[in-house]
């Protein structure tokens, strides 16, 4: 296949771009007010939202590597999906700046030079050094980003399919040692951007768990997507029941490593037993807590798992995407379980207290909007598959088979 003017996004989408944009900006001027009102909530509402819509930018970039090494259908037809999410990191790095300000909502910013944990870390519990580390995720995450959709663009303008394997090549072996560097950049900010709400507590699993939760939403997401372009031209002629089959195994995957992974986390600190670790469960094993953490259990990974494992439902396009769906809210509801109950600078609440506040849902929506308004911009400047992958016609025949 060559050429890319056939291959375009459908014009509707810019009325969606448009809603996006509308929704988001109305919904971050109630967000300004609620700021006003309570800084710390505003922030720590933001951080939820933010790490939600960030971690399918970030995600996304791990994916984009991860089709590169292993190839398969799979990665053709979402390809362009994922590096449209991952070129909307310049907007994320805007929606940043509110979180510089730590001092408003990271607990430990109030603490003495004499606390342990401040005097045995140094500079690196402090807000500068904070700010500094950020930056510097940023700044490689941005090279990763740029080089990988400037070799699919280049693969794109390629005269023959000899010049795109080519570029393809360099993708491909530039992903297998920076998958490596990813995520310990992952591994690096959640760190700073969310454990540290309780920088008393740690776990050497942390990392990890955001890397698959991440892939996982960019899954999720990449579904949703494809179920919306599948009776559009030109994806309508390309897409098949298999590509979605893929998808499916690939979400039923990281459904069990996600749980896999906070099964492991759990185990290790219940046998060791150790108050300083244990202080983070039992606070989430109280009250609303102890709820939302059956909830997760349930229908973060139970019902899906279920679902997932049928054949037949991965095969219907409609079906998996409204489970991937319900998947990314279930997503959102992680990232608070994850984030709402750590310690909070205002002295008037009582540690560990289960508040949702109405914040926790406009955050969200306001950083959503402006992403997906991003997102669709950026995924309407490109041909919606990589027309000159050398791949591209084998995985179209895939997607058609049985």
């Amino acid at each position: 296949m060559n050429g890319t003017g056939e291959y375009q996004a459908p014009k509707d989408l810019e009325r969606y771009k448009s809603i996006a944009l509308g929704i988001g900006g109305i919904a971050a001027l109630v967000w300004f007010v609620g700021f006003y009102m309570s800084p710390e909530q505003a922030l720590r509402s933001w951080l939820l939202g933010y790490v939600f819509w960030a971690g399918i930018t970030i995600g996304s970039i791990g994916i984009i590597m991860l089709q590169y090494l292993t190839g398969g259908a799979w990665g053709v037809v979402i390809r362009r999906i994922v590096e449209a999410a991952s070129r909307t990191l310049p907007l994320v790095i805007v929606l940043f700046i509110p979180l510089a300000f730590i001092q408003y909502y990271h607990y430990w910013t109030t603490w003495p030079a004499t606390d342990y944990a401040i005097a045995h870390r140094g500079w690196f519990m402090t807000q500068e050094s904070w700010i500094l580390r950020s930056a510097i995720y940023f700044a490689l995450l941005y090279v990763i980003v740029h080089l990988l959709n400037k070799w699919g663009a280049a693969q794109d303008a390629s005269k023959d399919h000899d010049e795109a394997a080519k570029w393809l090549g360099t993708a491909t072996a530039f992903s297998g040692p920076t998958m490596v560097f990813y995520v310990l950049i992952v591994t690096f900010a959640v760190v700073d951007w969310v454990m540290m709400l309780d920088a008393h507590w740690f776990s050497t699993i942390w990392g990890l768990l955001f890397v698959a939760g991440w892939a996982l939403s960019c899954f999720s997401f990449c579904v949703v997507v494809l179920m919306y372009m599948s009776d559009k031209a030109p994806m309508n002629a390309i897409l098949g029941k298999r590509h979605f089959h893929d998808l499916g195994k690939l979400m039923l995957a990281l459904t069990m490593v996600w749980a896999y992974f906070n099964f492991s986390q759990f185990l290790i600190i219940w046998s060791g037993n150790i108050p300083e670790e244990t202080g983070w469960y039992l606070t989430r094993m109280k009250g609303g807590w102890m709820a939302v953490g059956t909830l997760l259990v349930l229908f973060h990974f139970a019902f899906p798992f279920l679902i997932l494992l049928q054949q037949d439902f991965k095969r219907q396009y409609k079906r998996l995407a409204y489970l991937a769906v319900f998947i990314l809210l279930m997503r959102i509801v992680d990232m608070f379980y994850l984030i709402a109950p750590n310690p909070r600078i205002d002295k008037t609440i009582e540690k560990g207290a289960f508040i949702v506040s109405w914040m926790d849902f406009v955050a969200p929506i306001a950083i959503g909007g402006l992403w997906l308004w991003y997102f669709i911009g950026q995924y309407m400047k490109r041909p919606v598959v990589p027309v000159m992958d050398p791949f591209l016609e084998n995985a179209v025949k895939h997607g058609k088979g049985h």
